[in-house]
């Protein structure tokens, strides 16, 4: 009995080390460390970068939950459209000639803004906001969110609410649906134990018909493009809660909707965190942009090697292939842009849970696009961090795509606070 008792004491302590040792071994496993920082630094951009503060400074722990590069007035300058949730304001920044961001506030006593769309709702000639408002940026299952249309008149926005009684509205965009000569909207009903994905048909006079197309918690973005190229809107959602979905609803004419489920994530803790529409490979049809790292509830979001970017590449009749494109630990939002003039489009990521006690991780990485759909990861950036939104267009006339990002910054570490910044893309001349 002392000597089986010894013999098993040896092998409790022997096992361990020898299977360590084998381990480090394995070729796979030699690369662990690296993969499991999901990529928390690259090789700097080819090109240059200048950053700039959007707006004042960050006081206290900025909430930006949306940024878009955006003609709001018409005046064929590009401005800054801004959701803050520390603030409750939807904002626009515009950058004078003498370089300064000057602010203007388009809606006050928003609670906690979270996308703002821009489309002549009323059909009259000017550009309206449609406000999707969560209500609570914090986890909340009560009926606390709602939509709100912003009326462009002369002397400012007039807000109506033409959605309430629902859980928190992540996402709202438009479309004419039932082809009846009207603007309509698809809502992402984010929720958070239930939520929806819905189309509110205008019935004028400020009225809107709910009709739902999904019972989901968790959904964010609703992009709405002709996926299947016959000439009607289509709706795409992704939903990111209890599963982690990639759903299309299918315009029947009508008002009536086919929903398919193009996709599941198997690894529920993979993080979607936004979805974008755009033609990535310049084909004529629509593919889609899923960028995932999302891990706000893990008690201690930490960079993921299964954190990065997904191409969903459409191939027609309903069939998107998934094309992983990039790693990036904590990837939250994509943007798609010619950042380089070379007639293909490459894509901006951000990231929200990178390794920010290490001293170079990227926050803003540029895929460049070599032209066949091969990307190359190039840094552009490692502050600020905890980056949730991102959008690229000509924000100081200069005729180059530039980069705009916004932070949210409700998890530690606090050293590279930021509220909204932009790359500006550099000229030959001016670097």
């Amino acid at each position: 009995m002392k000597w089986l008792v010894i013999s098993q004491l040896l092998a409790m302590l022997t096992i361990p080390l020898l299977t360590l040792f084998s381990l480090n071994h394995v070729p796979a496993m030699k690369e662990l460390p690296a993969r499991i920082q999901g990529g928390s630094s690259f090789p700097a951009a080819s090109s240059e970068w200048l950053r700039e503060t959007v707006g004042p400074t960050a006081v206290g722990l900025p909430r930006i939950t949306n940024v878009q590069v955006v003609d709001l007035n018409g005046d064929r300058q590009n401005e800054v459209l801004v959701c803050d949730a520390s603030r409750n304001q939807v904002l626009a920044y515009e950058l004078s000639e003498q370089g300064e961001w000057q602010e203007r506030v388009i809606a006050d006593q928003i609670s906690a803004p979270a996308h703002a769309t821009v489309v002549d709702l009323d059909l009259d000639g000017d550009l309206d906001v449609v406000v999707s408002v969560l209500g609570n940026i914090l986890p909340d299952d009560g009926v606390v969110g709602s939509v709100v249309w912003l009326e462009n008149h002369t002397n400012g926005y007039i807000p109506h609410t033409i959605l309430d009684n629902v859980r928190r509205v992540a996402d709202v965009q438009p479309a004419d649906f039932d082809a009846d000569g009207d603007i309509d909207l698809t809502v992402a009903v984010f929720g958070y134990n239930r939520g929806q994905v819905l189309w509110l048909e205008n019935r004028g006079a400020e009225r809107f018909r709910e009709h739902e197309l999904l019972a989901r918690p968790g959904t964010i973005h609703v992009p709405v493009a002709d996926y299947d190229g016959d000439g009607d809107p289509d709706i795409a959602a992704i939903v990111s809660q209890d599963e982690e979905e990639l759903w299309v609803f299918e315009n029947l004419g009508a008002g009536s909707f086919q929903s398919r489920m193009l996709h599941r994530f198997f690894n529920f803790d993979i993080g979607s965190a936004g979805l974008v529409q755009t033609d990535l490979d310049r084909d004529g049809d629509v593919d889609l942009l899923l960028p995932v790292g999302d891990n706000l509830e893990d008690a201690n979001a930490y960079p993921q090697p299964y954190h990065g970017c997904f191409w969903f590449e459409n191939q027609g009749e309903w069939v998107f292939e998934a094309k992983r494109i990039s790693d990036l630990g904590g990837t939250y939002a994509a943007s798609a842009c010619d950042l380089d003039s070379d007639e293909d489009l490459d894509v901006v990521l951000v990231s929200m849970s990178n390794d920010w006690r290490t001293e170079n991780p990227a926050s803003v990485v540029c895929l460049e696009n070599d032209g066949r759909q091969n990307f190359s990861p190039r840094q552009i950036d490692s502050e600020p961090s905890h980056l949730v939104t991102v959008d690229c267009g000509d924000v100081n006339g200069d005729g180059l795509p530039d980069i705009v990002a916004g932070g949210l910054h409700i998890r530690s570490p606090y050293s590279r606070i930021g509220r909204v910044a932009a790359w500006l893309n550099l000229r030959e001349s001016e670097r």
